[in-house]
């Protein structure tokens, strides 16, 4: 299906770095803030990314939250988790999304809920992340999951996240070769801290699929305590003992994250096609990362 491209895409085919950032939507109606944070942003990044009920705690709706930034001149990124809709469910906001006039969606599977605030509630997943980019494929394909035809289909540019520090790494290598073969288009990355072992799957990414563009996931470190949480408590992510030790040796600890993540985006600018920031709860601090890149 023939669109207009995204800024985001053709920021990304035209070769130039791209930053993107993450803003959650709040836990309630009132948008003030959001709409405040992303305004904010607005000049520094290409396109913000609008979390789905992000570490499975309930927010407002990730689609209608991406439409907000829409109607407020921003480009967002709809992200679509496999978490908490079926099949129906899922190609219907799709549909909808695209009617509402989103053209990006990062495809993933969602945190378990028993990391978050409903942890009575029942998970779908009747969708992996796999199927879910397949599914974005077959809508712009112009047809559903059925196989039948539809009156309009969708013409998303299609993205999905791959953990390049995954230990072990071989069953993510094979899921991020699997959803490029059903259509992702781009990646946003989980953290990265090595960014050694990062070039390396860059550079062998980009030899294998030359058309698909990555970017790599810079985490703010807000202080050496979340460093630790990081590494005792979420899988594929390890800060390494450096970055806490400067941390732990800085007079102002949030300040020093600041300055990590700002060497981590002036490293990847020297090779990789962007950044993906995400600066949790501290939305304000991507604009000095950005400035000290």
């Amino acid at each position: 299906m023939k669109t207009e491209k995204s800024k985001l895409q053709s920021e990304l085919t035209a070769g130039r770095f791209v930053v993107t950032a993450e803003i959650c939507p709040p836990r309630g109606t009132d948008t003030s803030v959001f709409l405040e944070k992303a305004r904010l942003l607005s000049g520094s990044i290409v396109a913000a990314n609008v979390t789905d009920n992000q570490r499975a705690v309930m927010r407002l709706s990730s689609l209608a939250c991406s439409v907000l930034l829409l109607q407020a001149g921003i480009e967002p990124v709809f992200q679509m988790t496999c978490r908490d809709r079926n099949r129906l469910g899922i190609q219907s906001d799709l549909l909808g999304a695209w009617a509402l006039g989103l053209k990006n969606i990062l495809a993933l599977s969602g945190d378990d809920v028993s990391a978050g605030d409903h942890r009575g509630a029942k998970s779908v997943f009747d969708l992996d992340s796999v199927q879910l980019v397949h599914t974005i494929s077959t809508l712009n394909n112009g047809r559903n999951l059925n196989g039948k035809e539809l009156r309009g289909g969708t013409g998303f540019y299609t993205g999905a996240v791959v953990a390049p520090e995954a230990e072990p790494w071989e069953p993510e290598e094979i899921k991020f070769e699997k959803k490029i073969a059903v259509g992702a288009k781009f990646f946003q990355t989980q953290a990265i801290y090595d960014m050694e072992r990062f070039k390396r799957f860059f550079d062998k990414a980009s030899a294998s699929f030359p058309e698909v563009k990555i970017l790599g996931g810079i985490l703010l470190l807000k202080s050496a305590k979340m460093a630790e949480f990081l590494n005792k408590n979420v899988p594929g992510v390890t800060v390494p003992g450096h970055y806490i030790d400067e941390l732990n040796a800085a007079p102002d600890q949030l300040q020093k994250g600041i300055e990590i993540a700002s060497r981590q985006v002036r490293e990847l600018k020297k090779y990789c096609h962007g950044a993906h920031i995400m600066a949790i709860g501290q939305e304000r601090s991507v604009i000095p990362i950005i400035e000290g890149a």
